[in-house]
């Protein structure tokens, strides 16, 4: 049954739990009632009762006036917005806090984006009848910071700061001090920003609505003449960024509100870490090296001495004597066509990624469990949980968003967290329980958790007997387990564990999350398998706040992976060595792909010292700097006889290159990155190549095209095309048609595409 309320005599249908201002903005213009103290993200609060309307339980009835900002609408109600004394009331308050806030307008740095001013003018304020205030004691700029300052004289005292470093970074650096005229904000225990815990997320500078904290680039944002949204390049959280341009210069980033995966929050690298963009060490020019130097060539040149070379090795050796590294820093068209390119075009499987080092035992590992390797459900999740384990990962270092998330549910009182990691990170501070197991006894540690689970009594049997296979083999294995050599070889007591183990099976809704500490061993993929066990012997999968969730390292090595940038698998996760995925394959590019398994990265390398490599180009992955064993990949490099690197910056491996091809960073490109949920977003161009590069995408077809392979034009509209036609998920389509177009629609609200199979067949 419908209930009803009333907006100025008009009945509409309320939402059980929402506000009045929310009910009101659901059905009037938004900026109907003026806020000061509200924002998106925060929670209502009430402070400045700016907001303020007139409530009657009858028609024409006793008015009673509240804050709508924190006001639960009723049924019933009948809301008055504009009456000419709730005009008179806004007014009053502002006024009030005019004559308490400097107004030099002309020389702030937000002058012309202040929400203070916004508003001050919305309620039709000419003059202020009151004569200024001498409470508002004159503070000294706070300059301490590189990327935020603070002015606490024009503080207005509506906490969204306080509110934004609680609630969203869950930092709780900034707080009230003092009583009276004195209250005012202060950083930690009142030193400077630089000084205090901040992590410089700017959560605080995004809320504030005057200057009192301001970022060092809001002073620049006022003259941005466009505002782009697109995706952020650093992690697999995905976070949406609003980038603010003028003459095809960047401004500032902010993080929108109405983002489904951060909600007006990013982090220090997101918000501030874009200069590097324009920056005068990029690379502008293709270059051959010729002598021992690297020689500016045109695109052409190089394009006809990497095709030239290429098909003499293919020609004289054969194409596995050529190999590819692409880059999870690329969007999801670009790894695609990097793969087709060598898979279609040169006809090797030699292609590999970091997608498959970092996480090929979590693709493995629940692909053997649960028959797909992502993530089983959405960081929103978190909100339908009672209990999370983190094993492997430091979430609030490495995914910073997700990591204040999780860190915030593992503070709530109620809330059961599980951290299993040899270090004490900030989640383990907060854990409830935290195994502090020896580096490498992943497998231990889970091995008991497992045994008390079923010795206890807690697993969910009509999940297992319904949903799972293998039980009583694998039931008799675990209980035989000698539970005194596990505890030995882990350092971690039982009795702690079984602890553990009863409180996530015992949780009504228990979530994963594992990272690089699990995946980057030996017995990887095993340890995974037991994550993905935990959940079936739990029934923790297949609905909201359950599940396994791998915390994805760079930004786009879901995506990478799913577009078959490995040796073993085509697009798609497909077994190259089948012969029905082969025979598609062959049909579909129109050329007959090889069926043998290729070369890893570390093969890659063994193969070139052995000299049976004779060319490897590499996209955007800096391996001299990052692979183990340095020196073994110099010599491995200096053993190739070709050696190109597409990249932005001369780096430790572009050092080496025989040809540079400079490409775009993601502020200058379209397409989309899939981020660790499997939701896949649409990265919109901000501004245009510099000069003397390309978009990678767009190299890749150039030399496809040079080789003789018909490949049209690189755009992300005809790529996903493409790519749906092959990727067998089952949303593909539905992506296509929902992101073909957006690259066009600057403003057009991303549609997202969450886990394509929620796994509720698990077996």
């Amino acid at each position: 049954m419908t209930k009803n309320a009333y907006i100025d005599h008009q009945e509409f249908e309320i939402v059980e739990g929402e506000t009045i201002l929310s009910f009101i903005r659901r059905y009037k213009e938004k900026n109907l009632i003026p806020t000061l103290c509200d924002a998106p993200n925060l929670e209502p609060f009430g402070s400045c009762r700016v907001c303020s309307v007139e409530v009657a339980l009858e028609e024409n009835g006793k008015v009673k006036t509240m804050a709508s900002c924190h006001t639960p609408v009723s049924e019933g109600q009948y809301i008055y917005t504009s009456t000419d004394s709730v005009k008179a009331l806004r007014k009053n308050i502002l006024e009030l806090v005019l004559t308490d806030h400097p107004l030099d307008c002309l020389t702030c740095e937000v002058n012309g984006n202040c929400e203070l001013q916004t508003v001050a003018a919305q309620v039709g304020i000419r003059e202020v009848r009151y004569p200024e205030g001498d409470n508002h004691l004159y503070r000294e700029k706070d300059l301490s910071h590189p990327y935020m300052t603070s002015d606490l004289s024009k503080c207005i005292n509506c906490y969204r700061c306080v509110r934004a470093c609680d609630e969203v970074q869950g930092q709780f650096v900034l707080s009230m001090s003092g009583r009276g005229f004195d209250t005012h904000i202060i950083k930690g225990l009142d030193e400077s920003f630089m000084d205090s815990d901040c992590v410089s997320c700017g959560a605080c500078s995004q809320a504030c609505p005057t200057s009192a904290i301001s970022d060092v680039f809001q002073s620049k944002a006022i003259y941005a003449t466009d505002t782009t949204r697109t995706i952020c390049t650093y992690c697999g959280v995905g976070c949406n960024l609003e980038v603010a341009t003028s003459n095809g210069e960047i401004l500032s980033i902010t993080a929108p509100y109405d983002a489904e995966v951060n909600q007006g929050h990013t982090c220090l690298k997101g918000r501030y870490a874009f200069k590097f963009y324009d920056h005068p060490e990029r690379l502008n020019s293709p270059m051959i090296k010729r002598n021992g130097t690297f020689e500016n060539v045109s695109w052409n040149e190089a394009y006809d001495y990497i095709a030239e070379k290429l098909t003499a090795y293919k020609n004289e050796f054969s194409p596995d004597y050529i190999a590819g590294i692409s880059s999870s820093r690329c969007t999801n068209e670009e790894n695609y066509l990097m793969q087709k390119f060598f898979r279609a075009v040169i006809n090797t499987n030699n292609i590999d990624g970091c997608a498959r080092v970092c996480h090929s035992p979590t693709a493995l590992g629940m692909q053997r469990t649960f028959g797909t390797g992502a993530a089983t459900n959405s960081i929103d999740d978190l909100k339908d949980t009672n209990c999370i384990m983190v094993i492997g990962a430091n979430p609030t270092d490495a995914h910073p968003v997700t990591g204040a998330k999780l860190k915030q549910f593992a503070m709530k009182q109620d809330n059961v967290s599980i951290v299993i990691d040899p270090r004490r990170t900030e989640m383990a501070k907060y854990a409830t329980h935290h195994l502090a197991l020896r580096p490498g006894t992943n497998v231990a540690v889970l091995n008991m958790m497992m045994y008390y689970i079923i010795s206890e009594d807690l697993i969910d049997t009509s999940f297992v007997e319904n949903r799972t296979e293998g039980f009583e083999a694998f039931k008799k294995e675990i209980l035989n387990i000698d539970l005194e050599q596990l505890e030995h070889v882990s350092g971690v007591n039982r009795n702690q564990v079984r602890e553990a183990a009863i409180a996530y099976a015992s949780a009504p809704n228990a979530m994963s999350f594992h990272g690089l500490g699990v995946t980057e061993h030996s017995q990887g993929t095993f340890t995974v398998m037991q994550i993905a066990d935990l959940a079936l012997l739990t029934g923790n999968i297949g609905r909201r706040g359950v599940g396994v969730n791998p915390l994805r390292g760079q930004n786009n090595v879901q995506g990478s992976a799913d577009m078959g940038v490995q040796p073993h698998q085509g697009a798609g996760y497909l077994d190259i060595t089948n012969d029905d995925v082969n025979k598609k394959y062959n049909a579909f590019y129109g050329v007959d792909v090889p069926k043998h398994i290729g070369y890893k990265i570390p093969e890659m390398f063994d193969a070139a010292l052995d000299g049976k490599l004779k060319a490897i180009w590499i996209i955007g992955e800096d391996v001299v700097q990052t692979d183990p064993n340095t020196q073994k990949v110099i010599r491995a490099l200096k053993a190739t006889d070709l050696v190109i690197v597409q990249e932005l910056f001369m780096t430790e491996t572009a050092k080496y290159a025989d040809v540079i091809l400079p490409g775009a960073s993601f502020l200058e490109k379209n397409g989309t990155f899939t981020n660790g949920e499997r939701r896949v977003q649409a990265v919109r161009q901000v501004v245009k190549p510099i000069e003397g590069s390309k978009p990678d995408g767009q190299i890749i077809v150039d030399i496809m095209n040079k080789m003789g392979y018909n490949q049209p034009d690189y755009t992300p509209d005809g790529m996903l095309e493409e790519i749906s036609q092959i990727v067998p998920f089952s949303n593909c389509a539905f992506l296509r048609r929902n992101l073909l177009g957006t690259f066009r629609q600057k403003w057009f609200t991303m549609a997202s595409c969450q886990r394509w199979n929620r796994h509720t067949n698990t077996s």
